[in-house]
C-alpha cells in the first residue's frame, strides 16, 4: 500500500554536517571535499537507481558536476554554523515501477524547486527492506541562495528567505500528494497517498515505523539503530504537537478506515502519535475536546462510540443523492428490448433462473437507482450481460466500474460491460473527461467494498448528471477498505432485488454451504465441509502448510487441466506457500531453467511453466492487479506470459516488474474469482467475511487446512472464522431514544440533526446575511423567515390533498419535489445562487449589499418563484445553514444545493418533520443553557434562553405545529398542564420571558 512521507531538514555545519559528504552519501559516489581536504567514498552503497543535478536556466553548466557544486557552496559559506543546503526527502509509491518513480520524482523536483530558481541534486533510492518489499524514496538537496546573474566569483547571491517559509513547506507537502495521486490515477494504479494536512496550515502527520519493546536495546547499541529510534520519537513528538494544535487531523486519520470509533481507538492512535505520558494526555484531551467530535452513544458491547461531523455530512450527502435517484424514473427499457435480450441469451445457451429474471426486471425498470444483492456464485455477471444488451437496445451507454482492477476485469469478462476502476473514472472526471450524462447507465460491481466517501462522490455526480446507477454486491463479503458500509446502508433504506440461488458449486450440499456462509452461518458451512472430508487439522501451521502443498500437488497431477488456487490471509503466508508449490513443480520436472531477476518485491527465480500473478494495472499490456497466467518464456530482460483468459502478454522487465509467483494469493485478491478447486490455509486473522470469500470460489471442492498451534480444536477454528467484522455507519447508532434511532436509520430525522450540527458551525454573522433584504409581497413565515405571500399553484395544492390521505407523506413530498425540480430550469437556481453568493462575499468582507445586488436578488427570487413556488425561500434557508452550497451552485455545480433545497422543502411541507426539528433544537438549547449556567457563562446563557423564547413565541403563529407538539410535551420538558397555549407552557416551565407581562423572567 502506498504511504505518504515528506520530510524537510537543513544540512548545516552546526550539526557537524558537510554538504559534500551529504551529497556523496545520497548519490552513492566518491567526492573530494576541498575544505576538509578529504574524500568521502560511498560508491559501495547499493540502491541508488537515479542521480542527477538539475539546474535552473540561469545556472552555470559547471554546476552539473556534483563535486564542483557542493564545494562551491562550502567555499561561499564562511560561518562556522552556516546552513549549507536544504534537503527534501519523500517516499515514492511502491506500486510504481522504477522508471515511473524516477519520472515522478523528476517532475516534482522540476516544478517545485528548479523552476523556482533552486539547484536540485536529485537521488532516487530503491532499497529493498527486510520483508522483501521495496522502499523507494528520493533525496533532493537544494541550494539556499539565489544564483547571481551578475557573474560574481562563484555565482551565488543572497539567501532567499521565502524558500524557508513554513508556507512553502506546506505547499510542497500538499503538491507532492496531488502530483503522486494524479500520476497513480493516470497509470490506473489502485493506490493513493494522503498528506493529512492541517485544515488551515497544510501540515500533516509523518508516518512512523513501529519500534516496539526492543527500543531501549536499540538505543544502547548506538549507531544507526539509535538514530532510527530517536527519529521515531522526534516524529512522534512532532505529530503530537500537530494534533494538539489541531485535533481534527487525528479524527480525520482515524475515520479514514472506520466511520465510528471508541475511546480505545483514540487512545491507540494517541499512543502512537505522541512521546511520553504528558504529551499522550494532552493529545487525548485535544481529541476529546475537538469541536468536530460527535458522540453517538453506546454500541452492542456497551462502549461509547464517536464519529466526526465530516463523516456525518458525507453519509448525509450519500443518502441525499441515493434518495433523489431512487425517486426518479428516467431510464425505462421497453419490454420488447428485454425480451429480445433474453432470446439472444437463450440462443447462446444462457437461460436465466427465476431470481435472475426478477433481477433483470428490477435493474431495467427505469428507476435511476438499482440495487442488487447477490450471494457468491449466483450468476450476477451473466444476468448483467443480458441487462447490458437491453440497455444498449434502448439507446443507453453502459459503463462498469469496480474498486479493484481485477474486479473490473471480471465484470467485463462476465457481462461484456466495458469496465475500469473507480479511481480511474474519478480521475477522468477531474480532467473533464468521461463525465456521466442522462444517457449513461453505470454499473458498480463489488459495491460492498467501496467506502462511504468514494461512493458518495460517485452517486452525487451521477445524480447531478441524471445518470442511472446500478449497485451490485454482497454486504457479507469482504468489507470496504475505507470507512463505512455505504452499500449495506443504501440497501437497507431503499431495498432492491436479491439473488440467492447459488450456481457456482456443482454439488447441492456445497451450494447450501455457500448460502450458509452468505447468511452468517459459518459454523454450519465448516461442519458440512468437515463431513465431506475437506477440513484437515495438523499439529502445527507449518505441518498444515506442508499437507496443503501435498494435497495441492496431488490434485494438480491428477487433474492437470483443471484450475486451482491456494488462498490464505497474509502476504507472508502467500510467499511461503508459493515457495512450497514451486518446489513441487521443480521436483516434478515441470519447470524450465531458473532465471534470477529482481522484480518489485525483490529477487525471484522464474522459469517457463511458472504460475505468475500481475500486481499492477497496466492498460498497455491489458493486465490488472490480480491477473493470473503461466510463463512461456523468461530471460534477464523480458518475460512472456499466457494469461488464464488465453492472451499472450510480453514485456520488458525494466518497464514492468510488478509480478510475482501466482500459485497462492491472499483472500482479498480472490474476490470475484472462480476456479475448479481451492486450497485454503486458515490463520487467526481471518473472519466471517474472509471465510465466505475463501470457501466459495470453487466449483468442485475446497480443502481447508489449519494447525493446532493456531486453533486448538475445530470448535475454536469455527469461532474465529465466524467473527463478524462488518463495518458500520454513523447513522447506525441511536442518537436519542430507540424510536428516534430507528427513524434515523431510515432517513426520517437524521437529516435534520445533521442540519443542526452544520448550523452550529456557521459563524453568527453568516446566519443573518438575508436580514433587511425582504421585498414587497413577503410576509413572515412561522419560523420568522421570509415566505411569499401568494399561494402555491394548483399542482401543489393537489399534492397537499394527496399528502393528507397517505400514510407516507415524506415519499409524496419527495416525488412532488422531484417533479418541480425537473420542471424548474437550472438557470433560475444558478442565477439566484449567484445573487446570494455575491451578497455573502460582500458581507464577509465587512461591507453591505449594494442596491444593485439587492435588486438582482429580488429579481432572481421572482424568477425562481415563477418556476418553483417557495424555491428561493427554501434555497435561502439551505444557504444560511451552509453558505458553501451557494458558492457551489453559483459556479455551475448545483447538485448539492438541489439536495439541500429538497430537504428544506420537506421540512416546510411536512409538519411532522418540523416537529422533529423543533424538539431536537429545543432539547439542545436547553442542555446548552444548563451547561452555560453551570460554567458561569451568563452572557451565553441569556443568549441561548432568548433563542428558546423566540422558538416558543413563534409557535403562536403555527397552530398546526403547535397541535402536533401537544403530544410531545414530555420531550419538551413540560411535566404538568397549565391550561396555557403550548408556547406559554414552554416559557412557564422553563422560566423564559416571552415579553412584557408574560413568564417568570430571568
Amino acid at each position: 500500500m502506498a504511504i505518504y512521507h515528506l520530510h524537510v531538514k537543513v544540512i548545516g555545519r552546526k550539526s557537524g554536517s558537510s554538504a559534500v559528504a551529504s551529497a556523496a552519501y545520497r548519490s552513492g559516489s566518491r567526492l573530494r571535499d576541498k575544505r576538509l581536504d578529504r574524500s568521502h567514498d560511498f560508491s559501495a552503497k547499493r540502491g541508488v537507481v537515479h542521480s542527477e543535478v538539475m539546474l535552473p536556466d540561469n545556472a552555470p553548466e559547471a554546476w552539473s558536476d556534483r563535486e564542483r557544486l557542493w564545494n562551491d557552496v562550502e567555499a561561499f559559506e564562511i560561518r562556522k554554523d552556516a546552513q549549507l543546503a536544504r534537503e527534501v526527502e519523500f517516499a515514492i509509491p511502491r506500486e510504481m515501477t522504477q522508471v515511473q518513480g524516477i519520472e515522478l520524482a523528476r517532475d516534482f523536483a522540476q516544478s517545485e524547486f528548479v523552476d523556482r530558481g533552486m539547484i536540485a541534486d536529485l537521488n532516487v533510492h530503491w532499497d529493498i527492506g527486510e520483508d522483501g518489499m521495496p522502499k523507494p524514496h528520493a533525496h533532493v538537496m537544494l541550494t539556499m541562495r539565489q544564483i547571481n546573474i551578475n557573474g560574481d566569483d562563484n555565482g551565488f547571491g543572497p539567501k532567499v528567505r521565502d524558500w524557508n517559509r513554513t508556507q512553502m513547506v506546506e505547499r510542497w507537502r500538499e503538491r507532492w500528494a496531488e502530483l503522486a495521486n494524479e500520476r497513480l490515477a493516470e497509470l490506473d494504479i489502485d493506490a493513493r497517498i494522503d498528506h493529512r494536512s492541517f485544515e488551515a496550515q497544510g501540515i500533516g502527520l509523518e508516518p512512523q515505523s513501529q519500534i516496539g519493546a526492543s527500543a531501549q536495546r536499540i538505543e544502547r547499541e548506538g549507531g544507526e539503530a539509535a538514530d532510527r529510534a530517536e527519529m521515531h520519537r522526534e516524529i512522534a513528538r512532532g505529530n503530537g504537537e500537530r494534533i494538539i494544535a489541531d485535533p481534527s487531523i487525528a479524527l480525520d486519520a482515524i475515520t479514514h478506515q472506520q466511520s465510528t470509533f471508541t475511546l480505545r481507538d483514540m487512545a491507540k492512535f494517541a499512543h502512537r502519535h505522541s512521546d511520553g505520558v504528558d504529551q499522550f494526555n494532552a493529545v487525548m484531551g485535544a481529541m476529546r475536546g475537538a469541536p468536530d467530535l460527535v458522540e453517538l452513544g453506546q454500541d452492542g458491547r456497551g462502549e461509547d462510540r464517536f464519529t466526526t461531523r465530516d463523516m456525518i455530512e458525507s453519509e448525509q450527502r450519500l443518502h441525499h443523492a441515493a434518495e433523489l435517484m431512487a425517486e426518479r424514473e428516467r431510464h425505462a427499457v421497453e419490454d420488447a428490448d428485454r425480451q429480445a435480450a433474453l432470446a439472444r441469451a437463450e440462443a447462446r445457451g444462457l437461460v436465466l433462473s427465476g431470481e435472475q429474471a426478477d433481477a433483470l426486471a428490477h435493474v431495467t425498470d427505469g428507476r435511476d437507482l438499482g440495487i442488487m444483492v447477490g450471494h457468491a456464485g449466483t450468476g450476477k455477471s451473466a444476468m448483467l450481460g443480458v441487462a447490458r444488451e437491453a440497455w444498449e437496445a434502448a439507446g443507453y451507454e453502459v459503463r462498469g466500474v469496480a474498486l479493484s482492477g481485477i474486479a473490473a476485469e471480471n465484470l467485463e469478462s462476465g457481462s461484456g460491460i466495458a469496465s475500469r476502476t473507480i479511481a480511474s473514472m474519478e480521475h477522468g472526471w477531474g480532467q473533464g473527461r468521461d463525465l456521466l450524462s442522462a444517457r449513461d447507465v453505470l454499473v458498480i460491481d463489488e459495491a460492498g467494498m467501496v467506502g462511504t466517501r468514494q461512493l458518495e462522490r460517485v452517486l452525487s455526480h451521477a445524480a447531478d448528471a441524471g445518470a442511472k446507477v446500478v449497485l451490485v454486491g454482497d454486504p457479507q463479503q469482504l468489507q470496504a477498505i475505507e470507512a463505512g458500509a455505504a452499500f449495506r446502508s443504501i440497501h437497507e433504506r431503499h431495498g432492491g432485488v436479491e439473488i440467492g440461488e447459488v450456481r457456482r458449486q456443482r454439488e447441492d450440499w456445497q451450494r447450501d454451504a455457500t448460502r450458509d456462509l452468505a447468511t452468517g452461518k459459518t459454523g454450519a458451512a465448516i461442519h458440512a465441509y468437515a463431513r465431506g472430508g475437506m477440513v484437515h487439522a495438523a499439529a502445527s501451521r507449518e505441518q498444515a502448510r506442508s499437507e496443503l502443498i501435498d494435497r495441492w500437488d496431488r490434485d494438480r497431477q491428477t487433474s492437470p487441466d483443471r484450475s486451482r488456487i491456494i488462498l490464505t490471509h497474509t502476504n507472508d503466508e502467500v510467499r511461503e506457500l508459493n515457495a512450497g508449490a514451486r518446489e513441487r513443480m521443480r521436483a516434478a520436472g515441470d519447470l524450465g531453467g531458473d532465471v534470477r531477476v529482481t522484480v518489485e518485491r525483490g529477487a525471484r527465480s522464474f522459469a517457463s511453466g511458472d504460475r505468475v500473478m500481475f500486481l499492477q494495472n497496466e492498460r498497455g499490456l491489458g493486465v490488472k492487479n490480480g491477473t493470473l497466467g503461466a510463463i512461456e518464456h523468461v530471460s534477464q530482460k523480458s518475460m512472456s506470459v499466457r494469461t488464464d483468459d488465453g492472451r499472450n502478454v510480453s514485456f520488458d522487465l525494466k518497464d514492468y516488474n510488478r509480478i510475482d509467483h501466482g500459485y497462492a494469493a491472499t483472500i482479498h485478491k480472490a474476490q470475484g474469482m472462480t476456479v475448479d478447486r481451492t486450497h485454503v490455509l486458515a490463520t487467526p486473522g481471518m473472519d466471517a467475511h474472509g471465510s465466505y470469500v475463501a470457501l466459495s470460489r470453487h466449483r468442485d471442492g475446497t480443502d481447508l487446512h489449519y494447525g493446532h498451534d493456531d486453533f486448538t480444536s475445530q470448535e475454536r477454528l469455527t469461532r474465529t472464522l465466524s467473527r463478524d467484522r462488518a463495518k458500520d455507519m454513523a447513522s447506525d447508532y441511536d442518537r436519542a431514544d430507540p424510536i428516534q434511532g430507528y427513524a434515523e436509520r431510515r432517513g426520517i430525522t437524521f437529516r435534520e440533526r445533521v442540519a443542526e450540527i452544520v448550523q452550529r458551525l456557521v459563524p453568527e454573522k453568516l446566519r443573518g446575511m438575508f436580514e433587511g433584504l425582504r421585498f414587497p409581497g413577503d410576509v413572515p413565515g412561522t419560523d420568522g423567515e421570509r415566505r411569499p405571500e401568494r399561494e402555491a399553484p394548483e399542482r401543489e395544492s393537489a399534492a397537499a390533498a394527496v399528502r393528507r390521505t397517505t400514510d407516507t407523506p415524506e415519499r409524496t413530498v419527495a416525488a412532488d419535489t422531484d417533479v418541480a425540480l425537473r420542471q424548474a430550469p437550472t438557470k433560475a437556481l444558478i442565477r439566484h445562487a449567484r445573487a446570494v453568493n455575491a451578497i455573502f462575499e460582500m458581507q464577509q468582507q465587512g461591507g453591505k449589499a449594494s442596491s444593485e445586488q439587492v435588486k438582482e436578488l429580488q429579481e432572481a427570487r421572482k424568477e425562481f418563484e415563477a418556476v418553483r413556488p417557495y424555491g428561493s425561500h427554501d434555497a435561502e434557508a439551505a444557504y444560511k445553514t451552509n453558505p458553501e452550497l451557494a458558492e457551489l451552485a453559483a459556479s455551475g455545480n448545483p447538485a448539492r444545493a438541489i439536495c439541500a433545497l429538497q430537504l428544506e422543502t420537506e421540512l416546510r411541507t411536512d409538519p411532522a418533520r418540523r416537529a422533529d426539528r423543533f424538539v431536537e433544537r429545543w432539547q439542545k438549547l436547553d442542555q446548552t443553557s444548563q451547561h452555560q449556567y453551570q460554567a458561569g457563562d451568563m452572557s451565553g446563557y441569556k443568549s441561548t434562553r432568548a433563542a428558546m423564547g423566540n422558538m416558543a413565541k413563534n409557535l403562536e403563529r403555527d397552530p398546526q405545529l403547535e397541535s402536533i407538539l401537544a403530544g410531545r410535551k414530555q420531550q419538551l420538558g413540560i411535566a404538568f398542564e397549565t391550561g396555557r397555549r403550548l408556547g406559554q407552557e414552554l416559557a412557564f416551565t422553563h422560566g423564559i420571558d416571552l415579553g412584557r407581562g408574560r413568564g417568570i423572567g430571568i
